[in-house]
């Protein structure tokens, strides 16, 4: 019988094909770009994708202080921390996280990391990730390309 044969390919660390992407916030609802560039990050947009591989591409932020809330989100949405004391609740919106010296990068790495797994694999695939201000980025030699993330699903 002449069919043809598939075969399953699974990813390692030394097969993946990893890419830099850059991705402009500018204008941008804070929590869709997020999840796209959480999936970006662990590879799903990948027909070879590979769940317990770091087969995700570099994504670089820039213009991150210029990302949008809807609605009234920037004053009413409240992340909880607990210092592990007793009365060690501390409350933080994104208004308050944005109004500290790099607070864009620490609001958007804040939500990205909540949207991928909780497990040893997302401590690795976060610092794939790269946000920053302003429009520069360090990032040139690796020759990033510039994707347009309202193309993604």
């Amino acid at each position: 019988m002449d069919t043809l044969s598939y075969k399953t390919t699974n990813v390692n660390k030394a097969t993946a094909k990893k890419e830099w992407v850059v991705v402009d916030a500018t204008d941008q609802v804070l929590g869709r770009m997020c999840t796209k560039v959480a999936k970006l990050l662990r590879g799903k947009y990948k027909p070879e994708f590979t769940p317990h591989v770091d087969c995700g591409d570099n994504v670089i932020i820039i213009n991150a202080e210029k990302i949008q809330l809807t609605g009234q989100k920037m004053t009413d949405r409240v992340y909880l921390s607990y210092t592990g004391y007793p009365g060690g609740q501390r409350e933080a919106t994104p208004a308050s996280i944005l109004a500290k010296p790099n607070g864009a990068e620490k609001l958007i790495r804040k939500v990205v990391k909540g949207m991928l797994p909780k497990n040893k694999l997302a401590n690795r695939l976060i610092n794939n990730l790269y946000v920053y201000e302003g429009p520069e980025h360090k990032q040139e030699a690796q020759n990033p390309k510039n994707i347009d993330i309202n193309l993604y699903k």
